[in-house]
């Protein structure tokens, strides 16, 4: 039997939770130590460090709505949840349990608790997301990608460290690769991407607005834009009329390196995604997700926004005339794009694995 320290990460099954606790479990297994990853099924069509082998699925639910039937939904699925993660922490015991947030880390940080395992939860926001938030008195430390998310609160203000998101290898492959401005009348590389569930806004603004381009921009714009699935055909449709170099998928497996091609990225304001953008440092315009509770995405944007490696649209302002003048505007003046990367580049942090990782390992006690 396998006497090394393990550390079971939790995290919920998007990119945005996934791919830090990925970096982690790099880091943590560079330093001989042993790793598992609790989540709920979507995690399973992500690739990279987390196989089939080494992920435990837990259940769990969302709130879906106020209604009585969709809490009583949630709260039996997250009731079960911590019944198979109470189990799963007895049989594996870790050294430490590390949430990444979304829910599914609520049972795996509450098994942790109740079995007196040390946890330690990760948020990449601007503002604590709503599991964190619930976790957040209830855990030995709290790492936090941003400087003063907790400030306000002195009981959590103490034992919070601003360590940045850690980054998988693959975007410290890509931070690596210079970023080399447009020539005047050279290719103008656009990356569209909506997340990893893919965003239908950037369907419906996107391809009008390279419509509205002056048409000596259509040849000289290469263009790679994630849409989804029911909107491929009506998108496409409109690129080839216009005879667009574009390539069209609903995920890109290699996106770190696409960022790094990139001279404009347009997406939401997920953490995760405004972290890359830093590490990496490449311009982008950024529509913050509408209705948020919280507004973490507008915080997250705004991140990049102040220090003028970025420029925020509110989805209400996000418009194809809006996107045409700012893309015409870049390619006119390329030096702007050439000044955001480097203001995006300082905002950067490359050692947030590193560092988070000093955190588990004195938290653990190991």
């Amino acid at each position: 039997m396998d006497n090394t320290p393990l550390i079971l990460l939790a995290a919920g099954g998007t990119g945005g939770h996934l791919f830090p606790a990925e970096a982690l479990g790099v880091e943590l297994i560079k330093r001989g130590l042993r790793v598992r990853l609790a989540t709920d099924a979507r995690a399973l069509r992500y690739s990279g460090l987390f196989t089939r082998d080494n992920i435990e699925v837990v259940p769990s639910e969302t709130v879906r709505g106020r209604d009585p039937l969709s809490l009583a939904r949630t709260g039996f699925m997250l009731a079960y949840g911590m019944l198979v993660a109470v189990n799963l922490v007895r049989r594996l015991k870790p050294a430490a349990v590390v949430g990444f947030g979304g829910y599914p880390t609520l049972p795996p940080l509450m098994a942790a608790r109740l079995l007196g395992v040390p946890g330690v939860i990760h948020d990449a926001n601007a503002v604590l997301g709503r599991a964190n938030r619930f976790l957040s008195r209830r855990v030995n430390a709290i790492a936090t990608s941003l400087p003063g998310v907790l400030d306000r609160d002195p009981d959590l203000a103490g034992k919070t460290t601003t360590v940045g998101t850690p980054m998988r290898p693959a975007i410290l492959a890509a931070a690596a690769v210079q970023f080399a401005s447009p020539e005047p009348n050279g290719p103008l590389r656009l990356l569209v991407v909506g997340g990893s569930q893919g965003a239908r806004v950037m369907s419906d603004i996107v391809p009008p607005a390279v419509e509205r381009l002056e048409p000596v921009l259509w040849s000289r714009l290469i263009l790679t834009q994630q849409v989804r699935e029911e909107d491929m055909a009506r998108v496409r449709a409109i690129y080839d009329r216009l005879k667009i170099r574009a390539e069209l998928a609903p995920f890109f497996a290699d996106l770190p390196a696409r960022l790094a091609a990139s001279h404009l990225v347009v997406s939401r304001s997920g953490a995760g995604t405004v972290a890359e953008l830093a590490a990496i440092g490449r311009p982008s315009i950024l529509v913050p997700l509408p209705g948020a509770i919280d507004q973490d995405q507008f915080a997250n944007a705004g991140v990049l926004a102040k220090v003028n490696g970025a420029l925020r649209i509110p989805q209400g302002e996000f418009t194809p005339d809006r996107l045409a003048a700012e893309i015409s505007g870049f390619a006119a003046e390329p030096a702007r794009l050439t000044a955001m990367a480097a203001a995006a580049r300082q905002v950067g942090r490359l050692d947030a694995a590193e560092r988070l990782a000093d955190l588990v390992v004195k938290t653990a006690g190991i």
